[in-house]
C-alpha cells in the first residue's frame, strides 16, 4: 500500500509540477540526492557517474514497461512516472545530459560481508562486469565499482526473485546460494573502489 501511495504521489507530481517544462530534470534530485549521489533514507541509488548508455537503457526500459512493472518492485514502480514522461529521444537525451552534470562521490559502505569469499564468487561476474568492476558496454554490463552497495544487493535479490527479467542476470544471480553470498560478493565489489 505504501509503495502504491508513493507511486501515485510521484505520478501526480510529474503531471502537475513539471507538465509545462519537459526539459527540467531537477526532480531527479528529489530522490537521488542534490548531486545524484543517492539517498539511502528513501532507498534511491547513486546515479552520478553512471554510464550514459546504461542510463539510456534503463530509462527506455521504464518507459516501455519492461522494468518496474512487477507488483513487488516498489522502487521500480516509483520510477515508472519518469519513464512515462520520457516518451521521445530528445527527452531521454536531455535526462542523460542532466545526470552527466553530477559530480560523483564514492557512496558509503553499508554492506558487510566476507570480501575474500566474495572475490571467489565475483569470478562469474568478472567475465561481463570486468576484473575491476569497470563494466563492458559491448556486453551491456554496467560498471559495479563505485555503485551504491545496498542497491547492488537489492538488484541481485530482484533478479533471483524474478522482479527483474534479464535472463542472463537471473541465471548468474541464481548461482549465489544464499543472502550471505550476495553480501559477500557485494563486499568484494566494495573493494574495487
Amino acid at each position: 500500500m505504501k509503495s502504491r501511495l508513493i507511486f501515485l504521489a510521484t505520478a501526480a507530481f510529474f503531471a502537475t509540477a513539471h507538465a509545462a517544462d519537459k526539459s527540467d530534470f531537477s526532480y531527479c534530485t528529489v530522490c537521488h540526492g542534490a548531486h545524484g549521489n543517492g539517498n539511502p533514507a528513501i532507498r534511491a541509488p547513486k546515479i552520478a557517474g553512471m554510464e550514459a548508455w546504461y542510463i539510456r537503457r534503463q530509462l527506455e526500459a521504464f518507459r516501455d514497461g519492461e522494468r518496474g512493472t512487477h507488483p513487488e518492485d516498489s522502487a521500480g514502480q516509483e520510477m515508472q512516472p519518469v519513464g512515462v514522461r520520457l516518451r521521445d529521444e530528445a527527452g531521454i537525451e536531455a535526462a542523460i545530459q542532466y545526470v552527466a552534470s553530477f559530480k560523483p562521490k564514492a557512496p558509503p559502505v553499508t554492506v558487510e560481508g566476507d570480501a575474500t569469499r566474495g572475490r571467489n564468487l565475483y569470478s562469474t561476474c568478472e567475465s561481463c562486469h570486468g576484473a575491476k568492476g569497470e563494466g563492458n558496454r559491448a556486453l551491456g554490463a554496467p560498471a559495479l565499482a563505485e555503485r551504491t552497495d545496498w542497491y547492488l544487493v537489492t538488484q541481485l535479490r530482484n533478479y533471483q526473485g524474478g522482479l527483474r527479467e534479464n535472463p542472463q542476470m537471473r541465471a548468474i544471480a541464481a548461482t549465489l546460494p544464499d543472502q550471505q553470498s550476495i553480501a559477500d560478493v557485494v563486499a568484494y565489489i566494495n573493494t574495487l573502489r
